[in-house]
């Protein structure tokens, strides 16, 4: 597919850090840095290769201890300019690593238990990390409207991240969402358009706009801008590893949509082993997907490489990406890390929902029910060491999706007096 005509697209001269080229995850192939995102010799896809050769491992330590409570404590290591933290964007990261001792105790868990709980970003969702590194990416290469295809999140992160950078936006979302994610794109005043199909049906329609004249001048964040936007997840990988006294976890449970986030941050982890800021030691990365829309999960009980395409039907909307596109990179790390990919019902996502909330008071959304559920379900199979220090992503706010609990309500009502308070049995 044809990059857009934008003046700097090949202008050398464009400062994204310490990014050096995009290079073909497929065949190696490398191009210069642009808004592209498919290989031309063998149409893989691209992503962000960089150049940390000058670095020292203790002063870079200090430099990102030293940094903002943000992502941009860890610039040298995203393609971003030495400037970005002065630049106008929603700043995120650097959310909450929760030791979570009382779900631990539930899960029979005694190696530690820790959830990163990546609710507390702006738009509450990690889906601002990789938008705010997106968003840099289009200022690069000139771009002047900001946009994507989304399950909910991105969009809402797109339009806050688009508002503060003085952008424009226009996003394209499935007709059918849950209305508090609808609110949440809305009001930040860019264009919302609904088109009548599921996800997959809106990421071709956005594929299409992109090389059609009408889409001149716009950065779509998860398709030609998706090599940068990727590596916004990296810093989940950093945060975690650094709020761990620069240790890597021995499990990582993540939740799989597209299955950029779990490869992302699998780059992450080996490129702190690669520079000396962790220790370099086996760790498992577990995927986490609903069971109706599971095929990763399916691909990788079955044995396969080729991950077959589904509808999905499951109310973890946010994850119903039915042909993933770095599925296959997903199955081959579960597998090299020896972790896995298992998936729960939607009665089981809202049990653990509920479970979180009740066991460490963070109310999360279905993405998040998914890899609860799916960590209780690799303990109680044995897929899962309860021993070793395990990491369980909450990826989004409950508050988003609250059709998914919305059989939960008042304990009792009552008169106001002591007897009526007595007669409800709640003493």
């Amino acid at each position: 597919m044809a990059a857009q005509t934008v003046a700097s697209t090949t202008d050398s001269t464009v400062d994204l850090g310490p990014a050096a080229a995009l290079s073909c995850r497929e065949c190696g192939h490398r191009v210069p840095l642009g808004p592209v995102f498919a290989c031309e010799e063998c149409f893989g896809p691209l992503e962000i290769a960089y150049d940390f050769s000058a670095y020292d491992t203790e002063e870079l330590r200090k430099r990102i201890e030293a940094g903002p409570a943000n992502i941009w404590r860890y610039a040298p290591l995203l393609p971003v300019p030495a400037d970005v933290a002065e630049k106008p964007n929603i700043n995120p990261g650097w959310t909450k690593l929760v030791k979570a001792d009382n779900l631990a105790r539930e899960l029979g868990v005694t190696g530690g238990l820790y959830v990163k709980d990546d609710s507390g970003n702006p738009t509450h969702s990690f889906k601002d990390r990789v938008v705010a590194q997106a968003l840099e990416a289009a200022r690069a290469f000139g771009f002047t409207t900001l946009s994507c295809s989304s399950t909910g999140n991105l969009a809402g992160a797109v339009g806050a991240a688009a508002a503060r950078a003085g952008f424009r936006s226009c996003v394209f979302i499935p007709h059918d969402l849950e209305q508090g994610k609808v609110v949440m794109a809305a009001v930040y005043g860019g264009e919302l358009v609904g088109i009548e199909g599921n996800y997959d049906d809106v990421n071709r329609f956005c594929s299409e706009l992109i090389g059609d004249p009408a889409g001149e001048g716009w950065g779509f964040v998860n398709v030609n801008l998706r090599p940068y936007y990727a590596e916004g997840s990296k810093t989940l990988a950093y945060e975690v590893c650094e709020q761990l006294g620069w240790q890597l976890p021995d499990q990582i449970v993540i939740p799989i949509a597209s299955g950029s986030q779990l490869t992302k941050v699998d780059k992450g982890l080996q490129e702190l082993i690669k520079l000396g800021l962790v220790e370099d030691k086996p760790y498992k990365i577990f995927g986490a997907q609903a069971e109706g829309c599971s095929p990763v999960s399916v691909a990788y009980k079955g044995g396969h490489d080729v991950v077959r395409p589904q509808k999905p039907n499951t109310i973890a909307k946010s994850l119903a990406i039915g042909n993933p596109a770095d599925g296959p990179y997903v199955l081959d790390i579960a597998r090299r890390t020896g972790g896995a990919v298992e998936d729960v019902t939607d009665e089981q996502v809202v049990d653990a929902i509920k479970l979180l909330a009740r066991t460490e008071g963070i109310f999360a959304e279905t993405a998040g029910g998914v890899t609860v559920g799916v960590t209780k379900k690799l303990i109680e199979n044995g897929l899962l060491d309860p021993t070793r220090t395990t990491v369980v992503f909450n990826t989004g706010d409950g508050l988003k999706t609250l059709d998914a609990v919305a059989g939960t309500g008042l304990t009792a009502t009552i008169r106001p007096n002591l007897e009526s308070f007595r007669e409800a049995g709640l003493v």
